[in-house]
């Protein structure tokens, strides 16, 4: 099994030079889709990356910076940021090399724009993009081994068995389910034979991500657990402190832009699939802060060791997610790669893990007040959509490695190669994967 990366490069934006660099990225981009990148641009040729499933490059702005202070704080300096961001098959520093070395110029170009590069103490500008990655607090992956290649084999292997029952089903009878399943193999057979279908058998699993893996998967537990006589024993002050937060934090029910709606959904739509981009503030105070990371690092437990097969609590439409602290802390970056329309994607975790949205989310300015921390927030929907929509923050540049395909697809389509390499156990079950292709 190969398991997933993420990269995010981050680097503030020289002065006066965020017009010239949105219409550099906006030449990566395609005439037909509007922030739908071409992947075979001339800066990052995006395509050529076999290893590569999800990339965007966006500038992170604050354009609400203002509603903190109605907490009575004063709004914190911020820089426009350019951030390269993706997710990939195997160790993201072993990929960030090969984009240095297939799209160096491309990229010292788009980064010519930002402070500091190139920085004189750097070796480069592999070093320099190193100096500059920011690790996620936490991150989200449908399916933890499936990798770009897999989705690419497996969509042909459906196209060509579907394509070739149709031709046989006549002949053969619909009800003769195991002549059918005998013939679809002998086509994968002749196929592969002939070149056209190829179904890599996945590689080992690196021993180093297995024993990281199992110490993250035991070592979490363990340290909550000697931890809990001082949670339980701070618990009910949490509780108080809590509920008096959530008592005086100001409501903020602000209507989104109009003009700033229309360039967001400009950019959507164009494919089954739709990324996502929030960015704003924490809210003050330490104890928010902390309660913040406590509950991304539950989150990313979750991910990596429950929620790793193809859902996210009830949600199934997510490819990628990742949740960044930004400026020591004080500011948190949400990116998603994500299936269907953005008001479906949102109805989704309101009505299936609204009480989610609130952990992960509440700590944030501007989320509608919650109580006791899972009620209330998300279910207060105009709230939330209000809210979310003016933190949002277009996207210059964004790629996909297997448009038109859903994480739905790509769960029917493993169903599918599992259904060729392993014998279904009764007619029943034979039938069933019939109905897969």
């Amino acid at each position: 099994m190969t398991p997933q990366s993420t990269f995010m490069i981050c680097a503030p934006v020289r002065d006066g030079q965020l017009d010239s660099l949105r219409k550099l990225l906006a030449k990566m981009n395609t005439a037909k889709a509007v922030g739908h990148a071409d992947p075979a641009n001339k800066l990052v040729a995006f395509g050529r990356f076999e290893r590569l499933h999800f990339a965007r490059f966006t500038i992170i702005e604050t354009k609400i910076a203002d509603e903190i202070k109605a907490f009575g704080v004063t709004p914190r300096p911020w820089q426009s940021t350019l951030a390269f961001l993706g997710d990939c098959d195997g160790d993201k520093d072993s990929f960030l090399a090969e984009l240095v070395a297939h799209a160096e110029p491309g990229l010292t170009k788009l980064f010519s724009f930002c402070v500091g590069f190139p920085d004189a103490n750097s070796e480069g500008l592999l070093a320099w993009m190193k100096s500059h990655h920011v690790e996620p607090k936490a991150s989200y992956v449908n399916w933890i081994g499936r990798t770009v290649k897999q989705v690419h084999e497996e969509a042909a292997l459906h196209q060509s068995l579907s394509a070739y029952l149709q031709r046989i089903v006549d002949e053969v009878g619909r009800e003769n389910t195991r002549e059918l399943r005998q013939q679809l193999l002998s086509h994968v057979e002749m196929e592969k034979q002939a070149g056209r279908l190829i179904l890599t058998p996945p590689t080992p699993t690196p021993c180093v991500w297995q024993v990281c893996n199992l110490l993250h998967k035991i070592g979490i537990p363990l340290l909550l657990l000697l931890v809990s006589p001082l949670l339980l024993l701070i618990a009910p002050f949490f509780a108080i402190r809590l509920r008096m937060l959530e008592r005086s934090d100001p409501e903020l029910f602000i209507r989104p832009d109009r003009k700033h709606i229309q360039t967001l959904s400009a950019q959507e739509d164009w494919d089954v699939t739709n990324q996502y981009s929030v960015f704003g503030d924490v809210k003050p105070g330490i104890f928010r802060r902390l309660t913040f990371e406590f509950i991304l690092l539950l989150t990313h437990y979750a991910a990596r060791h429950i929620y790793n097969h193809g859902f996210l609590a009830r949600i199934k439409s997510i490819h990628f997610a990742r949740w960044v602290f930004l400026d020591n802390d004080r500011r948190a970056f949400f990116a998603s790669n994500y299936d269907g329309s953005h008001e479906s994607y949102m109805d989704d975790f309101i009505n299936k893990a609204g009480w989610g949205l609130n952990l992960t989310f509440s700590c944030a300015v501007g989320y509608p007040t919650t109580r006791w921390f899972i009620k209330e927030g998300a279910a207060r929907e105009q709230a939330f959509k209000y809210t979310q929509r003016r933190h949002q923050i277009p996207t210059e540049v964004w790629y996909k490695a297997y448009p038109d395909l859903t994480a739905t697809d790509l769960v029917r389509n493993s169903r599918i190669r599992q259904g060729v390499e392993i014998r279904p156990a009764s007619d029943a079950k034979i039938r069933e994967w019939l109905s897969l292709i």
